[in-house]
């Protein structure tokens, strides 16, 4: 009797769930879906960060219609014209998982502002701004890179796959001076002196190159502004809005009128516009300190000010993040560049990072040298600071690997070097870095190698250990931002972990391992009976003896805990 009666009841049960999924509506079933397989995110620290660093014009183009402007038809050298790169060829990319894949969690593209129209005989060849640092018009994008809602839509895409946006941004040079681009007006810029790079004066306030008018950034004058920008606005009809908005700028602020204000202000438009998330700023030690302390100022408040407006969009509590390129600092330096006469703490000034030169050196030698060296300068001279770590870049001219015969040891030491990482797009592609006829950083330049990719299995292996790793180091703030720990010398085996507020990350990797079985030393770290996993292998292993034992031909293992 007891039997038939469960067995009633079950068929009850039975029927009335069927009945259930029957009336459920195709919006809940998908939702309880969405639900079942949706990850959880990953923590994110700036300083543990993934960056990627693109060239716009080179990395993909998602718009053909908007290739040509201004009559840029001009023969130019090699990789020194336009080739098509632009906004949406990025959100593209983000679309396809492109970065996700990849483990990216912030993308740095080169500044898309409205370049000059003109193209410059620079190193003997004519050359257009393809590359963005050449401004005419800060409060214009250029056509060729794509329009305003493009880059709201780069934004909105980047966000929903959990990736912050970097705007590369030029306060202290305008573009050159061409027929069709004369130079701004005398009071706003100097065109001379040359800069000398001994000083502190001979490099802050002096012209950068010949023919690319320095800003006059120390300057408090107020100046007015150059008719030409006024008759563009007012030809594009938009000449009320931005003196309007002007006013309350200068009146919210209380800053004079000053060359650095006026391009201060059109900079954190597009923070307080669209929420761009940080900042990477050019050419820092060329402009006098202030200028980056009132630039990280005000885009904090614009970015504060979009969260309020936003808060559906917003990712983080994370403040804005500010990273400087102050060429040729090194992380040894600790907090300070020095000039020779002086020295100057950036880290005073708004920036939470400066660019590492240091690393393609350190990349030379072994493994741990360079983790146990970053470790100590991270938490010592730079504690409660970081530095963005690179191999490759579009302007240093000797990088790492120059003919990419190493990029599994360059994976290896950027994405596990204590610190942010910068992959320069194309090293997880190994895309070509000597481009027959070039001259000078134009090599450095070349399309994006997307051909490559698609067809050659020796790339796509390339690609494959990349991903691996960055998705390790992405899931993972301990790899970038934790403490560092050898464990095991033969194999080698080390430690990362990280605590701080309600995070704890703790992983063990080991490199340079031998084929076949061998055993990983994490006595210590990792408690006998605890369960681990080998996201390099996807093999689960448990620690016995204060060992894990993996058996493949691997020469890595990324171990974290079993979930």
């Amino acid at each position: 009797m007891q039997k038939l009666l469960i067995a009633v009841i079950l068929a009850f049960l039975f029927i009335t769930c069927k009945q259930a999924e029957k009336k459920a509506t195709p919006e809940q079933s998908v939702v309880a879906e969405r639900i079942e397989i949706e990850k959880p995110k990953p923590p994110f620290v700036w300083e543990g960060a993934n960056i990627y660093f693109l060239l716009t014009d080179r990395f993909h183009n998602g718009d053909t219609s908007n290739d040509v402007n201004f009559e840029r038809t001009n023969e130019t050298g090699v990789l020194r014209g336009f080739m098509g790169g632009d906004i949406k060829g990025i959100i593209q990319k983000i679309n396809e998982g492109y970065f996700t894949e990849l483990g990216v969690n912030a993308i740095w593209f080169t500044p898309v502002v409205e370049q000059i129209h003109g193209d410059t005989d620079e190193t003997t060849e004519n050359t257009y701004g393809y590359h963005g640092y050449w401004t005419k018009d800060w409060t214009s994008l250029d056509p060729n890179f794509g329009t305003k809602e493009d880059l709201k839509t780069l934004v909105k895409s980047a966000h929903s796959k959990d990736i912050r946006i970097l705007m590369d941004v030029v306060l202290n040079h305008t573009g050159p001076m061409t027929p069709k681009d004369p130079v701004w007006p005398a009071e706003w810029v100097r065109e001379e002196p040359i800069c000398q790079f001994t000083t502190y004066e001979n490099t802050t306030s002096c012209a950068l190159v010949e023919n690319l008018p320095d800003v006059l950034t120390e300057s408090d004058a107020s100046v007015k502004l150059p008719d030409a920008l006024l008759a563009k606005w007012k030809a594009e009809g938009r000449l009320r809005q931005e003196l309007d908005e002007l006013e309350l700028f200068f009146e919210r602020t209380g800053y004079s009128r000053s060359p650095r204000a006026y391009i201060i202000k059109w900079l954190v438009d597009y923070v307080g516009d669209y929420g761009i998330d940080g900042y990477r700023v050019d050419t820092v030690k060329h402009a006098d300190e202030k200028s980056w302390a009132e630039l990280y100022e005000q885009a904090s408040y614009a970015f504060n000010t979009w969260k309020k407006k936003n808060p559906d969009e917003v990712l983080d509590e994370n403040q804005f993040y500010m990273m400087g390129e102050v060429y040729n600092y090194g992380i040894s330096g600790g907090r300070e560049f020095d000039f020779g006469d002086q020295k100057v703490d950036y880290y005073n000034y708004g920036f939470n990072s400066l660019i590492n030169f240091e690393l393609k050196q350190d990349a030379k030698g072994d493994y741990e040298t360079i983790f146990k060296k970053y470790n100590k300068l991270l938490n010592t001279k730079l504690k409660g600071k970081s530095v963005v770590n690179y191999l490759t870049s579009h302007d240093d001219g000797e990088p790492f690997d120059k003919a990419r015969e190493h990029p599994i040891k360059t994976a290896n030491v950027l994405l596990l070097t204590p610190g942010v990482s910068q992959i320069y797009y194309g090293d997880e592609s190994a895309r070509d870095l000597t481009i027959e006829g070039s001259v000078g950083d134009a090599t450095l330049r070349s399309y994006m190698n997307w051909q490559e990719i698609d067809s050659l299995e020796s790339t796509q292996k390339i690609l494959s250990h990349w991903k691996k790793l960055g998705q390790f180091r992405n899931n993972h703030p301990a790899v970038g931002a934790g403490k560092h720990k050898r464990l095991g010398k033969r194999p080698y085996v080390f430690s990362r972990t990280y605590n701080k507020g309600d995070i704890i990350d703790k992983v063990v990797v080991g490199l340079e391992l031998p084929k076949g079985k061998k055993s990983l030393w994490v006595k210590g770290f990792f408690g006998d009976g605890t369960k681990l996993y080998d996201t390099y292998s996807a093999t689960e292993v448990v620690v016995q003896n204060g060992k894990v034992t993996l058996e493949n031909d691997n020469d890595i293992a990324l171990l974290e805990l079993a979930k």
